[in-house]
């Protein structure tokens, strides 16, 4: 799909009249200023740490799991080559670690290293702060609202394969 369309979800027809056109490029336009604001964020914490955009994300992931190369390549929607690059470099500065899979002796899983978990705990921690102070002006609630509204929306750009 090229870049700048989405696929859209199937919407009931009476949410798109309740909603309206105008109301529903307002969404568009503020996720857009909302994802555009967070990967900036993201950006700078990546080049203060001398890391890639993808470098972040691939360390993210490995926060909470041990996938496979094509789990990770899925996950980060790179083609095996770029998948083996990336974590060939990664591994290089000390961050991640290919282990035996378990499973299947032929693939592999990738794992933090501690100095890769000891970075992904700073990263993680600064990017906390970041949006706290993005969102220091919403009450409790409200934050408790963005953060289901996202894990809505997530969920279901995940069901219809978008993402």
């Amino acid at each position: 799909m090229p870049v700048g369309h989405t696929r859209e979800p199937a919407r009931e027809p009476e949410a798109v009249e309740q909603g309206g056109a105008a109301e529903q490029g307002d969404t568009v336009d503020a996720l857009v200023q909302l994802s555009f604001l967070v990967q900036g964020v993201l950006a700078r914490m990546a080049s203060e740490h001398e890391l890639s955009l993808i470098q972040v994300r691939l360390l993210g992931i490995l926060r909470d799991r041990r996938p496979g190369m094509l789990e990770l390549a899925r996950l980060l929607g790179l083609d095996k080559s770029s998948m083996t690059g990336l974590v060939s470099r990664a591994e290089k500065r000390g961050l991640v670690r290919r282990i035996p899979s378990p499973d299947d002796g032929r693939a592999v899983l990738v794992e933090l290293t501690d100095a890769g978990r000891e970075l992904t705990g700073r990263c993680t921690a600064e990017m906390g702060r970041e949006i706290a102070g993005l969102t220091a002006s919403l009450t409790t609630g409200e934050r408790a609202q963005v953060t289901a509204l996202a894990g809505k929306i997530l969920g279901n750009a995940q069901e219809n394969g978008a993402g």
